[in-house]
Order: C-alpha cells, then structure tokens, then sequence
C-alpha cells in the first residue's frame, strides 16, 4: 500500500526544528501551490503506538512509518510528518503527529505535545482523534489528557476557526457505535466544561469550536480483513472534504496553497516562542507576505515582458500608435495573473497590495509615458510650424493662419495623448498640452515678430532708396524752394509706404495701438532718412559750394561756357555766382522739415555778401564785427537738434570758400585782358598820326623809288613769314623776357628754313620774278587763312582759362599745345 508519490517528509523534527527546504520541496514535488485553496488538511493525533500512522497509510496510501509489533511497543513517529493524500480528490496533506503520553518524553514534558497540538488545530481541515474502545467511559482513559490538550491550546487561539474533530475508536467490540457515541460526547462534553476559558468564552458552546463527528473501526490484528473493508468506506468521505456539507469545516482561516508554507513556519514560530497564536491576524501577515511575493514576481515579470521591452525601445525612436492600448493590455495581463494568484488571500490585503503593483507598474511605464507624450508634443510643434509656413508662403493671412493650425494642432495632440492614454492610469496630459500651447504661442510670437520685421524692413529699405537718392538730387540742385521740395516728395513717399504698410499687416489682426505706433515708427524712420542724407550733404557743402561757384561763374544763363572777351562784368558775375554757393549753405545750415520759419538765408547774405560789399573802413569792419549775427553756436528760431552746421562753422567755410575761388576769379580777369591784348595790334589814334606826319618825307621818297617799294614788302613778306611761323604773338602772352627767349632760340632754325626752301624752289624751272611772285601770293594767302584761326585759339585759351575752376590753375598746357599745332601750318606755309 505504501506508495512513494506520497513524498513522506518529516516538517517538524522531534527538537522542534522547522524543515523548511524540506517543505519548500514537497510543495514543489507535489505542486501544492497550483491548488489555490481547493487543498485540505487532516492530522491524526492520539496516544503513543496506538496505530495512527498504520490507520494513515491505509486511508491515505500514504507511506509513514509504522511501529514494528515484533521489536516491541515504543515511538515510531517523531515530530510531525507530512504526506500527500493519493487518489484523495481535492490534493490532500496528511499529517502524523507524534504520539502523546509516551515514555520517550516522560511525564514532566508535556510541552511538545501541546504546541504540536496547537499547530495541527491551527493549520488542519480535519483532526482525527485516534482512541481505544476500551477507553469510552473511563474517567483515567488515555485519551482525555489528549482531549483536555486539544481544548486547552484551542483556547489561545484568537478567532479560531470551525475545525471538525474525527474520532475514530480502534478495535471496537460488539457494542452498537450507537451505543458508544453518546457516551463518547457525554465525556467531550465534560471536559470542555471542566477546563478553564477566557471570560469571552465562558459560556460558548463545543460547537462552536468544533464539529464532532465518530467512527469505529474493527481491529487491525484480528480482523485485518474487515479493517481494511470499514477504512475503505470511511475513504469516501475524504473525497470532496471542503464541499459544502463535506467533512472538512468552515475553512475561515484557510490560506491559499501558494502561503502554505509561509503560514505553517510563521505558526509554529509564534507556538515556539508560546505566544497565543491570531489566526486572523496570521492570515493577514501570510497574505501580505505572499501577495507582496507575487506582487514582485509579476512586476519582474513585466520588467521583462517582450511586448513592454520592445514598446518602450519604440517610443526612443518616436511616437508608437496604440501605445496606450498595448500597454493597458500588458498591465491587464500582469494584475490579472497577480489575481488569479492572490485570489484565494485575504481580500484587503489583495486589493491594497494589487494597487501597490499596479503603482509600480505605472511607475515602470510612465517614463516611457512621458517621452511618447513630449514625441507627440514634438511633432506636433514641428507640424504646426511646417503648416504655418506653408499657409504663409501660400499667400494666406498670418492670425487666420495661426488660428488654424493652433485648432488643428491642439486636436491632433489631443487625440494622440488619448491614443498613448493608459486605463489603469489616471495621467493627464494637462500639462505638456499646456506647454505644447505655450510652445505655439512661442514660435507665432518669433514668427509675426520676424515677419513683421521683415515687413518693416522692406518697406524701410523702399523708403530709403524712394528719399536718398531725390533727397540729394534736390540739395545739389539747389533750386529756391529746395526744403519745400523735400517736404513735399518725404509727406508723398511717407504716405504711400504707410498705405502699402497697413494693407501689408492686414493680415496679423494687430490692435490699432500697435499698428499706430508701426506707422508711426515708418515715418520716424523716413525723417530719419531724410535728416541723416541731409547731415551727409552737410559734410560735403564746400564741394556743393565750390561746384556752385564754377557753374554760376563759368556758364552763362543759357548754361554755354563763357568766353571771356572784356566785355563782361566780373564783379557782378562773381556776386551772383557767390550769392548761388551762398544759398546752398544757407539750405545746409539746418533741417527744415517742419515748416518752421527762420532767418538763416537772411543772415548769411547780411553777413557774408552784403558786409563784404558795403565794408569800405576798418572802423566798419570794428563794429560790424561787435554785433556779427554769425558769431554764435545755434540759429535763432531752429532747435539744436535740427543744425546742421553753426554760424561759426559756416562762417568758417565761407572763409575757406572765398579762398579757393579767388584763384578762378583771377584767372578770369587774365583771360580777359589776355583777349584784349591779343585783339588790340594797331597803336593809339595819336601814334598813328604822328607816324603820318612824321613819316610824310619817307613816304613819298618810297613812292618815288619803286625799289624801296619792292625791297619793303620783300622784307614784310619774310617778316610776316617768321611772325608766323614763330608765333611771335604766342610767345609774348606769358611775358617779355619769356617771350625773348623762346624767340632767340628759335630765330636762326627758323631763318635757315626758309631760305632752305626758298633755294629748293629757285632749283625749279621758274624764273626769280615767279618764284617770288608765286611765292609771296601764297604766303599772302596763307597769312589770311591762319591769321582767324590764330584768333580763334587765343579766345578758345581765354575760355579754357575761365573754366577751370576745380584746378585752380591757369591751362597754360592748352596754348602750348596749340603753338604747337599751329607751327607745322606756319612751316608747311
């Protein structure tokens, strides 16, 4: 009947000493911890070799060893052994306990006994009561002392639960177990009432405690047969024990299969150390420690979940679709397996300790969280801006644009999170919406304030190029009205750029304010403009004046190059010239934007021209000087802000503008006389006259001798030659001695010459009188000829001299060069 799938193991030794591997691998061996609760529990205590672990193996199969008849009464069990009940449906645990009463431990040490007691009412379903028929009825019987320790420890059990108390009676006799049990509950009876109790329980009843149920089995030595056969019967009540109705009891205190082995150790731990012994609160310390248990396993378990692995490296490389989903899935799964393991625990300590898990697990996963949600931030953040640009490339106003792709934008995120949103979770994705919205508001901000910039710089840049360039045309023209103009043309561009401007941030929805004080920086900056070319202008007025000058004073009014012939009047011509450059610099003196009157123009002509002209003494100059209007830092009636150039400073330049035109007012007046030195060969009316009378005798001697005659106009013919051919009258322009000079040098090569050509043409064929005739008609004719353009030059070098005002210097380099141009036409003559 032994049968080794019983894995008999000793769990107490008979020192008191708990096995724990050993039940730790009996739990294993029989995979007791799959059963939840549908396990049980039965222990048999009784008097020492009264056929407990006999009785045992034939009810359970199991394999505990049995006393030897042969070798003599004495103790075979020692401690409490556990088995499996085999072919007992539901698992089974059967439990020898060591006998009671026994010579082996003697009178005295009863303690044993009693906490082997305490711990098989603690743990069992069912206690069988081995006892000897011979013994109903006996005051001294042998099972009372065990009766009165069952009663006793059950006693220090706080809250015990409903255990069911199996008496069997061992070799029976003929009389009726009818007959036998109420004797056998008369005795139970007695010896509950006449133990001691707590106050709570004085009066509570057996059956509270316990469920008395007696059997009777024949003897094992004499009627084998028929032991064997009322074991089998009795068998068949330990199929379906916990059932309701079966044999086991209520099973209040009963914890799942899974704590068995905590709960028994923590038991006989609290027995060892004699403290009373609380179930209820024992079921919820095993409950906490193996929920706690399986609570760490299936966490573990998650932390290396295959699907949790791969979503959380997922959600490093972006946002995963489903992920709430998937991820409620695998916590379901993990908090449903916590459930099916923990179920049978007590069910406070369950819940408390599966919120603990799902806390941990939320806290595994919420990283993983957080970065999908700022992944779905993200994207949604570059959508937006990719969106908004497209929107504005397209044409399509800045706040429309903004308005919708912040509205698209937030439900796009708004069902994202929701997509990444866990059940068991109660996260919200408040917060980083709240920065997603921020972040928005952000980038709209930068963006408008860009676009806006650019806007604005684009119209500045228009502005700027509509103003510089009129502007400065306007100060180099110098016209009367040049302040007017400038007013004019910067009121029309203004205007027209804050129009565009308004039509142009149309689209950004701005406050009025916003937009006032936008148009009012554009005209600030076209002032800007204007005042900044004028200080420009301001730094180059004497360049402005100078060119004035030369205009004025080298141009007639049909704006042709003078040609000074002695008959203009310089003076006047310089005045006005002058008074020109000084109205440039009256327009340079300050910016006049505002249409402020002022006296500027006035001062610098009182100043500076008339003073000059009507200063006739020292004693004027004195006191003209003491009253100056020009000796000041400021203009009266113009703000300091808008001078451009003091008094002082345009007294100053007018002093160096004075200076540098002098030179081409000179050279003006040399041209002149030079033209009427050039166009004046015949002496006065008086030396003329006085030649007449004086030469009257020479005349008409010549007139008398046709030689002389002859001889005279050889010799005008050879001296006009050389006249010309010399350029005589070139050569005094620039002085006497120079001219003396330069004729010197050239007198002998140019006489040589002549005479050279004149004996070429005396080798021809023609006859002296020819030749000569021929001779003096073309260099007659030849003299007319060059002598208008030898006229024509001087006037074009008194023109050249007049113009030259930038240089400053005379063009002596021009009449040079038209000597000699001319003095090959005078040698080809």
């Amino acid at each position: 009947m032994a049968n080794d799938d019983c894995c008999a193991t000793q769990l107490i030794d008979g020192h008191g000493e708990f096995n724990v591997a050993g039940l730790d691998s009996f739990i294993r061996t029989v995979n007791l911890a799959s059963c939840g609760l549908s396990y049980a529990v039965v222990a048999i205590m009784g008097p020492q070799s009264s056929g407990k672990s006999t009785l045992m193996n034939h009810l359970f199969h199991t394999s505990f060893r049995e006393m030897d008849a042969f070798r003599g009464r004495s103790q075979t069990t020692k401690g409490i052994w556990i088995a499996k009940c085999v072919g007992i449906e539901p698992s089974t645990i059967a439990m020898d306990l060591e006998g009671t009463d026994g010579r082996e431990r003697g009178e005295d040490d009863t303690a044993f006994e009693k906490q082997s007691a305490l711990f098989a009412l603690a743990i069992s379903d069912i206690v069988l009561i081995n006892m000897w028929c011979h013994d109903i009825g006996r005051e001294q019987a042998a099972n009372k002392p065990l009766l009165k320790t069952v009663f006793q420890v059950m006693m220090r059990l706080f809250s015990p639960r409903k255990t069911t108390l199996l008496f069997v009676i061992r070799d029976k006799t003929k009389t009726p177990l009818e007959n036998l049990e109420p004797i056998l509950r008369e005795d139970i009876q007695k010896i509950w009432d006449g133990i001691r109790k707590p106050e709570a329980h004085q009066h509570t009843p057996l059956c509270e405690f316990f469920n008395v149920e007696v059997t009777a089995l024949s003897s094992y030595e004499d009627k084998e047969d028929k032991f064997k056969e009322e074991v089998a019967q009795l068998r068949q009540r330990f199929f379906h024990s916990i059932a309701p109705g079966g044999l086991a009891g209520d099973r209040r205190g009963v914890v799942p299969a899974s704590a068995f082995s905590i709960s028994a150790q923590q038991i006989w731990k609290v027995i060892r150390e004699n403290k009373d012994l609380d179930l209820p609160a024992h079921k919820v310390m095993v409950a906490t420690v193996r929920c706690e248990e399986i609570a760490n396993e299936k966490l573990n378990q998650l932390r290396s979940d295959k699907g949790w692995l791969e979503l959380e490296e997922a959600i490093e490389l972006g946002p995963v679709r489903g992920f709430g989903e998937k991820l409620s899935s695998i916590i379901d799964a993990c908090l449903s397996q916590y459930d099916e393991e923990a179920i049978f625990f007590d069910e406070a300590v369950r819940n408390a300790k599966q919120k603990q898990l799902e806390s941990k697990a939320l806290d595994l996963v919420y990283p993983a969280y957080t970065t999908l949600l700022g992944h779905i931030r993200s994207k949604a953040l570059d959508d937006f801006k990719t969106k908004l640009e497209q929107s504005l490339n397209n044409g399509e106003g800045f706040a429309s644009s903004v308005r919708t792709w912040t509205q698209s934008t937030m439900l796009e995120f708004d069902k994202a999170s929701a997509d990444a949103a866990i059940r068991q979770a109660n996260w919200g994705a408040s917060k980083v919406r709240d920065k997603l919205h921020r972040d928005i508001d952000s980038h709209t901000s930068s963006v408008c304030s860009a676009k806006l910039l650019e806007i604005t710089t684009n119209f500045e840049k228009k502005l700027a190029k509509a103003l510089a360039e009129p502007v400065e045309s306007l100060f180099e023209a110098g016209g009367k009205d040049t302040w007017l103009s400038i007013r004019e043309l910067l009121k029309r561009e203004t205007e027209t750029a804050v129009s565009e401007f308004s039509a142009s941030v149309a689209g950004f929805e701005l406050d009025e304010e916003t937009v006032g004080r936008m148009q009012q920086s554009l005209r600030d900056y076209a002032r800007k403009v204007v005042e900044n070319k004028a200080r420009d202008e301001a730094g180059k007025i004497l360049i402005r004046m100078k060119d004035r000058f030369s205009t004025v004073f080298n141009h007639d009014n049909d704006s042709l190059p003078r040609v000074w012939t002695g008959k203009e009047d310089i003076r006047a011509i310089t005045r006005d010239a002058r008074s020109a450059s000084l109205k440039l610099l009256s327009d340079m003196a300050a910016i006049r934007l505002d249409e402020k009157p002022d006296r500027i123009e006035s001062a610098l002509h009182s100043s500076l021209i008339d003073k000059t002209s009507a200063a006739t003494s020292s004693q004027y100059l004195t006191r003209e000087a003491s009253v100056d209007p020009l000796a000041s830092s400021t203009w009266e009636e113009v703000s300091p802000e808008d001078v451009l150039i003091t008094p002082v400073q345009c007294k100053a330049l007018w002093r160096q503008f004075q200076g540098e035109t002098e030179y081409t007012v000179t050279q003006a007046i040399s041209a002149q006389e030079a033209y009427k030195r050039s166009n004046n060969w015949l002496p006065p009316p008086w030396a003329i006259m006085a030649m007449v009378i004086l030469g009257f005798n020479e005349f008409m001697m010549l007139l008398k001798n046709p030689l002389y005659l002859m001889f005279i106009f050889v010799a005008y013919l050879l001296g006009k030659a050389i006249w010309v051919q010399m350029d005589i009258a070139g050569e005094f322009r620039h002085g006497t001695l120079p001219g003396l000079l330069s004729i010197s040098s050239k007198f002998l090569p140019t006489v040589m010459n002549l005479i050279k050509r004149l004996a070429e043409e005396a080798q021809g064929n023609q006859t002296p009188q020819e030749s000569q005739g021929s001779t003096s008609q073309t260099q007659i004719f030849r003299n007319h000829v060059h002598k208008p353009d030898s006229v024509s030059n001087s006037i074009s070098n008194v023109s050249s001299v007049g113009s030259s005002v930038d240089d400053n210097e005379y063009s002596t380099a021009n009449l040079s060069h038209r000597r000699r141009t001319n003095a090959p036409e005078a040698e080809f003559s």
